[in-house]
């Protein structure tokens, strides 16, 4: 193996590996929290065997076609994801006429990226990589018996699967050329997979987390046309439909809290009918 390619390996999975630290950071206490009680009142060895990972990831992916089309539903019936998506597409085709070369004149003059740049956002921005980081996310979860990260990174794969359905297919049926001759260049995969995985943290851990990762999001699209690969209109609907599904996605899985305090409906036993809401919190 050589360098140049040992090199792709291990940015691949560094960049797997900061994205489940990044996702597991803002809930350590509460793992450490549910792992202490877990250890006295179960089974530690047992449970935390390949055996019962596999076994849970089983009972998963047999709800995962539900979900699937579930997700898909809300996302792309929703009025303003439909709006933004026809307005997306409006401006796509606008810039086919003349924006779009210009863009790759622009960027083939000055074409800035080379070598491990473009090499590393290439590898960053690969749905293989998000699946991947997704995948060891959940896996560490599930074995440490963390629920909360377990079912964020599950809706993680969900998002990024509804993302990388959606564009499969309308990469085939527009069919058109990249700027330096690829096949299937709209819309850009590397920009929509690298959007839904900043929605959705955006989405789960709030701005600190969300705006570095739409700023990678955004190197990621920049390469795109940097290289040649997609022009600017694959790149502007790419980040567009990522950003809807992993907001939409993630929004809809996101159990509501208010100062750390999961929010409830309560209903109290009283003579006169009554309804409100309950603060609960696991300590």
């Amino acid at each position: 193996m050589n360098i140049h390619r040992w090199g792709s390996h291990w940015l691949r999975f560094f960049f797997a590996f900061m994205v489940f630290a990044g996702g597991c950071a803002n809930n350590s206490n509460l793992s450490e929290q549910q792992s202490t009680v877990q250890t006295q009142t179960e089974n530690p060895p047992s449970q935390k065997s390949h055996v019962f990972v596999l076994k849970v990831e089983k009972e998963d992916l047999d709800k995962w076609p539900d979900r699937l089309w579930n997700d898909s539903k809300a996302t792309f019936t929703k009025p303003e994801n439909i709006a933004a998506l026809l307005l997306a597409g409006g401006a796509s085709v606008a810039m086919n006429q003349d924006t779009d070369k210009e863009i790759a004149d622009y960027f083939d003059k000055y074409n800035k990226l080379h070598n491990w740049k473009d090499e590393s956002l290439n590898i960053i921005g690969s749905p293989t990589t998000h699946f991947a980081a997704s995948s060891v996310w959940y896996f560490f979860s599930q074995r440490n018996k963390d629920s909360l990260n377990k079912e964020r990174a599950w809706t993680m794969r969900t998002a990024l699967t509804i993302t990388w359905l959606t564009t499969a297919a309308l990469k085939t049926a527009r069919n058109n050329d990249t700027p330096n001759g690829k096949n299937r260049a709209w819309p850009s995969g590397h920009t929509s997979s690298s959007f839904t995985v900043a929605s959705v943290l955006d989405e789960y851990y709030g701005p600190k987390v969300g705006i570095p990762a739409y700023a990678i999001a955004s190197l990621v699209g920049y390469r795109m046309m940097d290289t040649g690969d997609h022009w600017g209109s694959d790149v502007l609907f790419g980040a567009t439909l990522g950003w809807i599904v992993g907001h939409t996605v993630a929004g809809q899985n996101k159990d509501l809290e208010i100062a750390g305090y999961k929010v409830v409906p309560f209903v109290p036993v009283s003579e006169k009918p009554a309804f409100g809401i309950g603060l609960v919190k696991r300590f």
